[in-house]
């Protein structure tokens, strides 16, 4: 059953580098009542990531990045490890995510997986991100990646226990990455 959404007002706060607004909306319960809420919405358009992993290396490769939001939430760094990824734009799911694995780790990558989709923080953001993963090998190194012009991104080629291991520790803190690398446990495509 769904539920009735009424929007009252839609107001726009911020188009900087995303556009955020402010939205005040009832919802009618499933018991009738109808209750009147306030929420701020932050779009920043839908993504993708991807986990390439090598079978025979029992390996993946992460990229490890500055990211001013953890910054400013406690990461005395500000770097984040996580899975290659970037926005949408104009592209399909699957030529975004080639397009950024060229980018930031320098793999040439052909046949993409489709795992799954998921929103991230639903709760304020309306992201969805669409999760891929691809087998790499070495043949398919083009470049040294590092990420585009205003990037500083460092590629990071990590057995997977390892990177299971930095999940637990907490080395690696990004949802995407700990995401995949729980989906490639779980459907066993590389050794614990």
């Amino acid at each position: 059953m769904s539920l009735k959404i009424n929007i009252i007002k839609d107001k726009l706060l911020s188009e900087n580098w995303f556009v955020l607004r402010n939205f005040t909306y009832e919802l009618t319960r499933n018991n009738g009542e109808v209750v009147r809420h306030k929420r701020e919405v932050y779009d920043r358009g839908n993504g993708a990531t991807i986990l390439l992993y090598n079978t025979e290396k029992n390996s993946v490769l992460l990229v490890r990045q500055f990211r001013i939001a953890t910054y400013v939430n406690g990461n005395e760094s500000g770097e984040l490890i996580e899975t290659c990824a970037g926005l949408l734009d104009d592209d399909s799911p699957e030529d975004c995510i080639r397009k950024e694995a060229i980018e930031e780790t320098g793999y040439q990558v052909g046949k993409v997986d489709k795992v799954f989709e998921a929103y991230m923080s639903p709760g304020g953001v309306t992201e969805l991100i669409h999760f891929f993963a691809a087998e790499y090998s070495d043949a398919q190194r083009a470049n040294k990646g590092g990420g585009v012009e205003d990037e500083e991104i460092t590629v990071l080629e990590l057995s997977f226990p390892e990177a299971l291991a930095m999940v637990k520790d907490g080395r690696i803190r990004d949802g995407k990455a700990i995401m995949l690398l729980q989906h490639a446990q779980i459907a066993g495509w590389l050794q614990a």
